[in-house]
């Protein structure tokens, strides 16, 4: 789902893009991408002795598939600002699905209010980006 940010209605979804299940092959290829290599994150029997039951998705995997939302899903734009909060944690095999809704334009300038929600719709990381969208020209 692809809504125009220029035309879409305050409050409305403007994109939504499913990921993953992300495995740990792909928590391996984050880790020596981002030279994070927390056991956390690689090591069954050290996230289990720290609490979890298998290891956790890296935060910052989770706010990069949210940045990939908005560079792919939302065309002619410039990013402006980006933040988030990882609100729970990132299970590792989960399907994780990412939304923008629109919170706020001014001119060309558009608020979006981001989410990566889990299985039932739970709240993993939420966040906000600025974006400036591109207005082609009328010829």
């Amino acid at each position: 789902m692809i809504a125009d940010p220029n035309r879409a209605p305050i409050g409305a979804i403007i994109a939504e893009r499913a990921f993953g299940p992300i495995g740990r092959l792909d928590l391996q290829r984050y880790a020596q991408a981002s030279g994070d290599s927390n056991p956390l994150h690689l090591d069954r029997d050290f996230a289990r002795q720290a609490g979890f039951r298998d290891v956790i998705v890296h935060g910052m995997f989770g706010m990069a598939l949210l940045g990939r939302l908005i560079q792919d899903d939302i065309g002619g734009q410039e990013l402006i600002a980006f933040r988030t909060t990882f609100r729970k944690v990132i299970e590792v095999d989960q399907a994780l699905v990412c939304r923008a809704r629109l919170a706020s334009r001014v001119n060309n300038t558009a608020v979006l209010a981001l989410e990566m929600v889990g299985p039932n719709d739970v709240v993993l990381i939420d966040g906000s980006a600025t974006v400036e969208f591109h207005v082609a020209a009328n010829p």
